[in-house]
C-alpha cells in the first residue's frame, strides 16, 4: 500500500526543527510560516485570543497542539487551494514513546486543539500512518486533527487518514461543545469521523477508502458517541458520500458507547445528502458492541438521494418526518453561534 499524495503542484519545504515564525505585524497579530519553520512554533508564540497564523505552500511535517488559552486562533493556508500548505504526521494509536508507552488514539493526531474559537481554513491536515507498514502495531487508530473546544470552525479543510481521521470531542461530558465543518473534504476507512462534539458538516464530502481486507464491512462513515443530556449529535447535511471501495463495502455508521462512557447515547442525522454506491444500502448501519444495538441509537436519515440511500428494508433506514427534521438544522445545533461561511 502506497502512502497518498499529499500535496500537488508545488514543491513541498522540510520542515526545520526549531525554525521560528516572522512576526508580520504586532499590532495586527499575525504570524507567517513557511516552508522549513514550524507551525508549532508560531502556535507557542501566541499570546493570547484572537491571532491569526498563516501557513505558506509547503509540506510541514510535525504534531501541532493548540492549547486553550489560544483562543479565537485563526490557522489558514495562504493560499485558497488547501493542498498547498499540508501539516502532516504518522503517529497512531499503537506506535511507543520514547518512554515505552504507546500514544493512544487522541495523542495519535497530527493536530488537536482545545481552544474556543478555532477557525481553521485552506489547509490539508493528514496522518500518513499505514497499517501495512506496521503489520506488529495492532492500535490501528491514526488521527488527522483531535478537537474539542467549543465554536470550532474548519472551512475548506483537507482531512486525511484511514482509521478515525477525525476526532470530534468535548471539554467533558456535560459540555455540548460545537463545532462546524464547511465545504470540508474528509476520507478514511473505519470509523473516521466520531466523537461526542455536536458537530455540523455542511456542503462537506465523504470519501471511503480502497481497504486491503478480504472481509465486509470494511469500513464505516460515523461513529458518534453522544453524551445522553446532549440533544443534538453529529449532522450532515447537503453533503456527499462517495467510495473509493466495490459497492456496498462500507456503512454509513455505528454507535460508540466507549467504555468509560456507558451513558452515551449516540446522535447522528445524515440529510439532503448524495450517498453513493459505496454504502450498503440494505443495511446501512451496524453495531460495535452488540450490547449497544444501533436500533436504540439516535440514528436519522431525511431526503437523502443517491444509489447508497435506496430503502429496500425500511426498518433499516429510521427516517425523520418532515416536522421532525425541522429540529434537525445547523441552526438549531449551534445555537447563539453564527459562523461565517
Amino acid at each position: 500500500m502506497r502512502r497518498r499524495t499529499l500535496l500537488t503542484g508545488i514543491a513541498g519545504g522540510v520542515l526545520a526543527t526549531g525554525a521560528t515564525p516572522a512576526l508580520a505585524s504586532g499590532a495586527r497579530r499575525v504570524l507567517h510560516v513557511r516552508p522549513g519553520g514550524s507551525v508549532q512554533a508560531a502556535v507557542d508564540a501566541v499570546t493570547g485570543p484572537g491571532w491569526t497564523i498563516v501557513v505558506h505552500p509547503g509540506t510541514y511535517r510535525e504534531v501541532v497542539n493548540v492549547p486553550a488559552q489560544a483562543a479565537e486562533l485563526t490557522l489558514r493556508g495562504a493560499s485558497r487551494d488547501p493542498r498547498d500548505a499540508v501539516l502532516v504526521y504518522d503517529n497512531a494509536n499503537g506506535t511507543k514513546k520514547p518512554d515505552g508507552t504507546t500514544y493512544g488514539t487522541a495523542g495519535s493526531a497530527t493536530f488537536t486543539s482545545a481552544a474556543p474559537g478555532l477557525t481553521v481554513r485552506d489547509l490539508t491536515i493528514a496522518n500518513d500512518w499505514l497499517r501495512a507498514d506496521h503489520p506488529d502495531i495492532t492500535g490501528t487508530q491514526a488521527v488527522a486533527a483531535y478537537t474539542y473546544g467549543d465554536r470550532t470552525h474548519f472551512d475548506n479543510v483537507r482531512l486525511l487518514a484511514h482509521q478515525d481521521t477525525l476526532f470530534v470531542e468535548t471539554t467533558a461530558l456535560t459540555s455540548f461543545d460545537r463545532q462546524y465543518f464547511h465545504r470540508c473534504h474528509i476520507e478514511g476507512d473505519v470509523d473516521f469521523v466520531f466523537g461526542r462534539a455536536t458537530a455540523v458538516f455542511e456542503d462537506c464530502h465523504f470519501h471511503t477508502l480502497q481497504r486491503d481486507v478480504g472481509f465486509t464491512p470494511k469500513g464505516m462513515v460515523f461513529a458518534p458517541s453522544t453524551a445522553r443530556a446532549n440533544p443534538h449529535g453529529i449532522l450532515a447535511v447537503r453533503c456527499r458520500i462517495t467510495s473509493g471501495a466495490e459497492d456496498a463495502a462500507y456503512k454509513l455508521a455505528r454507535p460508540w458507547v466507549p467504555s468509560y462512557e456507558t451513558t452515551a447515547w449516540p446522535s447522528l442525522v445524515v440529510r439532503d445528502t448524495r450517498i453513493g454506491p459505496g454504502i450498503d444500502p440494505m443495511t446501512p448501519y451496524t453495531n460495535m458492541r452488540e450490547q449497544y444495538p444501533w436500533q436504540t441509537m439516535r440514528f436519522r436519515e431525511y431526503r437523502n438521494c443517491g444509489p447508497g440511500a435506496v430503502i429496500p428494508v425500511p426498518e433499516n433506514r429510521p427516517r425523520l418526518s418532515a416536522e421532525e427534521a425541522g429540529s434537525h438544522t445547523k441552526a438549531t445545533y449551534l445555537g447563539d453561534w453564527r459562523p461565517r461561511a
